[in-house]
């Protein structure tokens, strides 16, 4: 009897745990924190290990993102991911580092097939001649559920004072 209960336990943690980590909030929470250290770029890795993260990359975009961002013009808009793909590739090759840290999680809302997450972060992109991401942000992922998973639609980041 005593093992009986022991498994029965054991077999409501599991089930309870495995709720939990597939629940999509869990799911987005962490396709967030995947697509912040996909950007982060330690200083002095070697360009094909940065490049290995385009995979990651490729498993987090949606066909289109839209960007708005207060620091890099060039970047506001919208585009297809294999843009977003060369435009990694490019940092890749030519940011002494990048580094993207979650601050805190705001909120997580969700509403069928799509989530917003809204996170504060520190954010640092510096390349030979300067930095043009250098500060604190808060930052809104839009997320929308498709065949293969949860994948970024949009980012809106505003610099925080």
């Amino acid at each position: 009897m005593k093992r009986l209960t022991s498994s029965a336990l054991v077999l409501a943690l599991l089930v309870g745990f495995a709720f939990w980590w597939f629940a999509d909030t869990q799911v987005v929470k962490r396709r967030t924190q995947k697509l912040l250290t996909t950007l982060t770029l330690d200083g002095g890795s070697g360009k094909v290990s940065r490049q290995m993260g385009a995979y990651s990359l490729n498993s987090l975009l949606a066909t289109s993102v839209r960007l708005e961002t207060p620091t890099i013009k060039e970047a506001n808009g919208s585009f297809n991911r294999e843009e977003l793909e060369s435009a990694y590739s490019w940092l890749c090759n030519q940011a002494k580092q990048t580094r993207f840290e979650l601050e805190e999680v705001r909120s997580i809302a969700i509403k069928g097939d799509r989530a917003v997450v809204v996170l504060t972060l520190t954010g640092l992109v510096e390349l030979a001649q300067y930095k043009p991401v250098d500060g604190s942000f808060e930052v809104t992922f839009d997320w929308q559920k498709q065949k293969d998973g949860w994948r970024l639609t949009e980012a809106v980041w505003t610099e925080l004072p």
